[in-house]
């Protein structure tokens, strides 16, 4: 594990995006994954402030217009294969995501669905116990994931809750989702590596 907060992988680099997002209250999050399991916090705009946004810095309310730019600069940046969203509050901007870089790319992904998180959560701890995840050591991730908390559900499932309103997981969330959609992208046969651009001599 890493002590200090790891750059980002190079631009160009072939990722996985998660995001969580909220209105005003919890965090809205970006995490990314590499194709090979590097977890990380992106930076974006010009003091590369990380892709994690607390309310409470931005006058009690997500700054929309930040969320959209650092999007819209990881899909310049790298080479985007999935970006899995949670829909709730954010359903007008990941459409948006969409029809900008291509729904083959964004889709939505509803993290309240207790079957289906449950699997993902057992999936990201077990491939983190296998070592198939490293992480980039971004103190705020870092935080949501100690405050995460497993709350039982039915047929002895669980799903990952805050202990108390300010404690808050998004973070988490968001890197979940990330290793969802590389995860998917793997099965589906994702090649990370860059394509060459066919020259044509008439």
């Amino acid at each position: 594990m890493p002590d200090v907060w790891l750059p980002n992988p190079p631009d160009g680099t072939a990722i996985c995006i998660g995001f969580d997002g909220s209105e005003n209250n919890d965090f809205t999050a970006i995490q990314a994954e590499t194709f090979d399991g590097f977890s990380f916090t992106p930076r974006y705009g010009p003091d590369s402030l990380p892709t994690i946004w607390n309310p409470q810095e931005w006058n009690d309310q997500i700054p929309r217009g930040e969320v959209h730019a650092a999007v819209d600069e990881l899909f310049r940046r790298y080479r985007v294969e999935r970006m899995y969203c949670d829909p709730q509050d954010w359903r007008t901007e990941i459409g948006e995501w969409a029809l900008a870089h291509g729904d083959e790319h964004v889709f939505e992904w509803a993290t309240n669905r207790v079957k289906a998180m449950y699997e993902e959560i057992k999936r990201f701890e077990i491939d983190l116990a296998n070592k198939r995840i490293s992480h980039d050591g971004c103190p705020i991730a870092a935080i949501h994931m100690a405050n995460a908390r497993k709350a039982a559900k039915f047929n002895q499932q669980y799903v990952l809750i805050k202990p108390a309103d300010h404690q808050k997981i998004d973070a988490a969330m968001a890197r979940i989702l990330a290793h969802t959609a590389s995860s998917d992208a793997r099965e589906g046969g994702w090649d990370p590596t860059p394509k060459r651009r066919r020259v044509v001599v008439s």
